[in-house]
């Protein structure tokens, strides 16, 4: 089953780990920077980690040594001692949980989340990452969608949660800047080979790799094109000539976003 992809991810652009601005203290994925997309007419871009409690909590990086005060992984503390560690660069912002950031969106822009997950490894899942979201996700109201790297996360939720729209986050895959993925690993991800049995029904691309000859072929055969990361009009001009739409960090998109969207059921 593929659950299709909501129309506001195609024409709303998606802030990388919501509209953040070291400058203006909204560190990335936090609470600061999606009440600013969120004011601003963006979508969000988020990433969500696993809590050794089973809870998804809102954070990149496998540990907490670059963006916060604390230091270890983020699978080592559950999701209430995480809350109270505070993000670096922010007058208020912690790290925040899914359900958390879930209640401030309250459906009113595109939210789409990027599941992380053994992605050194590309190994199969442990599932409870996938089963934490799909409880936070299960009363949500409004235009989400869930991708990942590793397409044994996307299947999982295909499993667990049918009606989620989701899809796959891909890349070139260059062996150089992939480790510790093996060079076999990398060339067989590149062809995107599991966009089908995960039912996906679109791709977050990297922009520099758009004009691959896989990215045309999905597209022609339906899927949806994201790209990521655009930092500058210009590259933006460049992806939107393949792309339905972007993500983005370091500028505003010189296409005005629409205002926020009414909350409304999922398909």
């Amino acid at each position: 089953m593929h659950a299709r992809l909501p129309p506001a991810f195609l024409t709303i652009p998606l802030a990388h780990r919501g509209y953040h601005d070291q400058g203006q203290r909204r560190p990335e994925n936090s609470l600061s920077a999606f009440r600013a997309a969120i004011a601003a007419g963006y979508g969000i871009e988020l990433d969500i980690q696993l809590a050794a409690d089973g809870e998804a909590v809102v954070f990149h990086d496998d540990t907490l040594n670059r963006m916060t005060t604390g230091a270890g992984p983020v699978l080592a503390r559950g999701a209430a001692e995480l809350r109270r560690i505070r993000l670096r660069h922010s007058d208020e912002d912690h790290i925040p949980g899914l359900e958390e950031t879930l209640s401030l969106v309250a459906g009113r822009i595109p939210l789409l989340i990027e599941i992380k997950d053994r992605l050194d490894s590309m190994t199969p899942t442990s599932g409870r990452l996938e089963a934490a979201t799909a409880r936070a996700l299960a009363a949500y109201q409004g235009p989400v969608a869930v991708m990942s790297f590793n397409p044994h996360c996307v299947a999982e939720m295909a499993r667990i949660a049918p009606d989620i729209p989701r899809g796959l986050t891909t890349e070139d895959y260059n062996p150089l800047f992939c480790a510790p993925l093996s060079a076999a690993t990398c060339a067989h991800l590149r062809a995107i080979p599991d966009y089908h049995r995960t039912g996906a029904s679109f791709i977050s691309h990297k922009a520099t790799d758009l004009a691959r000859p896989r990215v045309a072929e999905l597209k022609a055969k339906g899927a949806a094109i994201l790209c990521w990361t655009i930092r500058s009009p210009q590259a933006e001009a460049k992806a939107r000539a393949i792309a339905d739409n972007i993500t983005f960090e370091g500028y505003a998109p010189e296409s005005a976003p629409p205002k926020p969207i009414t909350a409304q059921h999922r398909p």
